[in-house]
């Protein structure tokens, strides 16, 4: 008699399956983490672009600005590819194209890393400094070891053609 090995067969199998462990959903932080090696490993993410990640329960929030318009688009579907994430809401600005915004962020971006206490910081594969202008308006971001380095960053900014200064530099 064949017939009962089908089912007995089947059956194992059934069981086989249940009793597999379902793949734990991942927390928040192990989002975020990814989340933020997918951003700062596209190869086109400069130090003249910012971006800030939110997690809760699966929805990325991105915030910041970058300084083309595929930037936005690219790094969404990065970060919409990371395990764990359900939705991406993408509030990253695109700064204006403008040659002297341009001309201002060559201009802060030597004079702050080109300055001895900065050359560890210009060394690095992902620079922690970050150098926003728009429309004459330099804002600066990122993490410096101390607030003697946010201090004198912010003080190196001073250009001909910067209209205002906000230091966002956080120290470790």
């Amino acid at each position: 008699m064949k017939a009962p090995i089908v089912p007995f067969a089947l059956s194992m199998l059934l069981c086989a399956q249940s009793s597999m462990a379902l793949p734990a959903e991942r927390t928040n932080h192990q989002v975020f983490k990814d989340v933020a090696t997918a951003v700062t490993r596209y190869d086109r993410f400069t130090v003249f672009d910012d971006i800030s990640v939110q997690v809760t329960n699966g929805v990325v929030t991105l915030e910041g600005s970058v300084t083309m318009p595929y930037k936005r688009g690219d790094i969404e579907e990065r970060v919409a590819r990371v395990d764990g994430v359900q939705t991406v809401v993408n509030n990253v600005a695109v700064l204006p194209i403008s040659t002297w915004d341009d001309h201002l962020r060559r201009q802060i971006a030597r004079a702050i890393y080109g300055n001895v206490h900065f050359w560890g910081y210009g060394a690095s594969a992902n620079p922690s400094i970050h150098i926003i202008v728009d429309r004459g308006r330099v804002t600066l971001t990122g993490v410096v070891q101390n607030d003697v380095e946010r201090m004198l960053a912010a003080s190196l900014v001073n250009e001909p053609g910067v209209f205002s200064v906000t230091n966002h530099l956080q120290t470790n």
